[in-house]
């Protein structure tokens, strides 16, 4: 008598197993669309047209290979987009958003974003993406497929938006109702012709807060940021100095900035991490200027080993505190003031002209007026 052949596996079904999977791996999601994002295209050469991409030039150079994921990976059919949250469960606790926003009051603390606290999320999305993969291959049988998580050029964002994980909201990132937009992205390209799942509706309304919030006026149109002007961009991924119209509203934020993100009415149903690895670095929270201005370089790599701070070097770290250190010193009682001038003429010798020019401004800042804490103009 020969075997039974085992019973197919029906397609709609895979995505019921691929969803618990991932939950085991810490995705609180996943979704599926397909591979025409061709109706995004003008949009993305409207921004780069207009100078919104800053010094990011790598994105001139893809181009449209990022609204054509067929193009990065011949023969990909579908894209699995899954979110995984990175707030801990030791942050993520009533009242939040709020404690999160009046460290920004507390200008000799120095101010890390919150997805920076902890381990590179880079390697462990895509690590965990891909043990995703072993188990769906365990389901169907060999299959085509790369992982990626903020790692090539994809249009992350709107494959997210089109397969249901939330709406573009008014500061550009991806809104869930269920949870906020606290989260990393991820996404798989298969050569597997997987069935959509449904986009949903905005739900962002008349709401501006997140427009009417950024120090910069970074955000020029709902869902348009111009990254000449946003802190995230020039504290990290900006290499030279930061324009001095901008160093004042710096305040003490020295690695990105989350305020569109802590005002947004939706984080209060953000999700927390089940993993370790976006556990809060203490080095990295609630750490004086002065004191993280102290680190040597070997103190910086020690201290930054494995998480996302470390990328933009000591050097830029120096340069990010010295603004912040000034943005102290401009309303600092006598004592501070002294500390903090204390701090910055230790560097005022240092041997990097980016260092030196963000220290010598800093030190000028004593006998600034409040001039130059006036709202940067949007137009």
């Amino acid at each position: 008598m020969s075997a039974s052949l085992p019973e197919p596996v029906d397609p709609q079904r895979w995505l019921e197993q691929i969803r618990e999977w991932a939950r085991e791996l810490g995705f609180s999601h996943v979704s599926v669309s397909g591979v025409d994002l061709s109706s995004a295209e003008p949009y993305l050469l409207e921004w780069l047209a207009a100078g919104h991409h800053a010094e990011m030039h790598y994105m001139e150079r893809h181009g449209l290979m990022r609204a054509r994921p067929a193009e990065l990976v011949p023969g990909t059919l579908s894209v699995i987009s899954a979110r995984m949250p990175y707030l801990p469960g030791t942050t993520l606790t009533p009242g939040w958003q709020v404690r999160e926003l009046e460290r920004l009051n507390r200008s000799d603390e120095g101010v890390v974003s919150l997805y920076a606290r902890g381990r590179d999320y880079h390697k462990v999305v895509r690590g965990r993406l891909k043990k995703l993969c072993e188990r769906i291959t365990a389901l169907i049988g060999p299959f085509g497929y790369r992982v990626f998580s903020d790692s090539a050029p994809v249009l992350e964002k709107e494959l997210a938006v089109r397969s249901g994980q939330g709406w573009r909201g008014k500061h550009s990132l991806v809104l869930s109702r269920d949870g906020g937009s606290i989260f990393f992205l991820g996404e798989i390209f298969v050569d597997v012709a997987l069935e959509p799942t449904e986009p949903v509706s905005a739900h962002c309304g008349t709401c501006s807060a997140c427009i009417d919030v950024c120090p910069t006026g970074a955000i020029v149109a709902p869902g348009v940021v111009d990254a000449r002007r946003c802190l995230s961009y020039l504290t990290i991924e900006h290499h030279g100095p930061i324009p001095e119209p901008l160093r004042p509203h710096m305040g003490n934020r020295i690695f990105g900035c989350d305020d569109c993100q802590l005002i947004c009415p939706w984080n209060k149903y953000a999700q927390a991490t089940e993993l370790s690895d976006f556990a809060e670095r203490s080095q990295l929270v609630g750490q004086s200027l002065v004191d993280l201005f102290a680190w040597d370089e070997a103190t910086f790599l020690k201290n930054t080993e494995g998480g996302p701070v470390r990328r933009i070097n000591h050097e830029r770290w120096l340069r990010n505190i010295a603004v912040a250190l000034g943005n102290a010193l401009r309303t600092a009682g006598a004592v501070q003031a002294e500390t903090f001038r204390a701090a910055l003429l230790s560097r005022a010798d240092h041997p990097s002209e980016l260092v030196r020019e963000h220290v010598a401004w800093a030190l000028a800042q004593r006998d600034q007026d409040s001039r130059s804490t006036r709202p940067v103009p949007r137009s």
